[in-house]
């Protein structure tokens, strides 16, 4: 999540009441975006609404996440690990998918990376090299809790490519069976064109620097980095079956054809307007969004696949009526 979504963030905690506001308003518009599921843990859809409510506890785990005595299923023999975006944090980030994993009967972990402390409500702000060392760390204390052989990751933003490095550089090959990323900024963002105007008047050189003091891993997502250099240079690996799951109104990734990964055979990639053309959804609301949800399950388990449903879902605070079950 790059700097303009920085700026996002911080009018999110300035602005408290204001969003309250506008929850409240789409909430009534659009129903209720909390939902139960047939099993135990409500899901909600609302992004806005999750994040403005747990933003501030970032040591939490979301719902249904980090029972280390869950032992995984014969159904779902690996655990799933949901990786988060830049300036978010495990426990805002994770609202919908940690329950409806839970829900469908996995185990699930979460965790923090990338932050000045591992309680800054602001994570995934650092060094992604280093981030990816932190989920190498987590990756094995999950494997040793539950005794999986290996584990499912689930990604949003950010923490939809940094896995690759992980995978590529870091012997996550070995130990991760599926790789779903949700708006990943696999080929860096242009900002909407103004890292390349930026370059064009020789400006941009100058912003990284002062950026790069807050926020390293925003300058290694902008499109032509030497991060992503590097990392691009061999997109997949062999043994892991990577899914990425965008959206034409992503405002962050762009252009949103950045998210995708080459094509493989062990690589597809979803454009939620093609399943759905109802779908608004934007970046942050993607990974609350009950399309992308669907999606989410299809990938990590496609010999039982859900039915993906297909409604109007708004850009930050979600799908518009009751939610079908899936």
């Amino acid at each position: 999540m790059p700097f303009r979504s920085l700026t996002r963030r911080i009018a999110l905690l300035t602005a408290t009441a204001s969003a309250a506001v506008l929850t409240a308003t789409a909430l009534t518009a659009a129903g209720p975006a909390v939902s139960a599921s047939a099993a135990t843990l409500p899901v909600n859809y609302d992004f806005l609404a999750g994040a403005a409510t747990t933003f501030n506890s970032p040591t939490t785990p979301p719902p249904g996440a980090n029972n280390f005595s869950c032992q995984p299923s014969a159904a779902h023999p690996y655990p799933v690990i949901l990786v988060h975006g830049t300036l978010a944090n495990m426990n805002d980030n994770w609202q919908a998918a940690s329950p409806i994993l839970a829900n469908h009967g996995y185990c699930v972990f979460a965790f923090n990376y990338g932050g000045s402390s591992a309680t800054a409500d602001l994570q995934g702000t650092g060094d992604i090299a280093a981030s990816a060392a932190q989920l190498a760390t987590f990756v094995n204390t999950v494997l040793a809790a539950t005794g999986a052989a290996k584990v499912d990751l689930v990604g949003h933003s950010q923490g939809g490519m940094m896995p690759r490095y992980y995978l590529n550089f870091l012997g996550g090959a070995a130990k991760v069976n599926t790789f779903v990323a949700l708006a990943p900024s696999n080929y860096g963002t242009t900002l909407d064109g103004l890292t390349v105007l930026g370059a064009d008047i020789d400006l941009i050189d100058p912003i990284n620097t002062v950026l790069a003091t807050a926020c390293t891993a925003c300058v290694e997502q902008e499109e032509g980095s030497a991060f992503l250099a590097k990392l691009n240079a061999a997109p997949t690996v062999a043994g892991v079956n990577y899914t990425v799951i965008e959206t034409k109104g992503d405002e962050v990734v762009t252009p949103y054809t950045n998210a995708f990964l080459p094509a493989a055979a062990n690589v597809s990639n979803i454009t939620l307007q093609n399943q759905c053309p109802l779908d608004a959804s934007d970046h942050v609301e993607i990974a609350a969004d009950p399309v992308a949800m669907a999606d989410m399950l299809n990938a990590l388990d496609p010999a039982q696949p859900v039915k993906v449903p297909c409604l109007v879902v708004l850009p930050l605070a979600g799908p518009v009526g009751p939610v079908p079950a899936f």
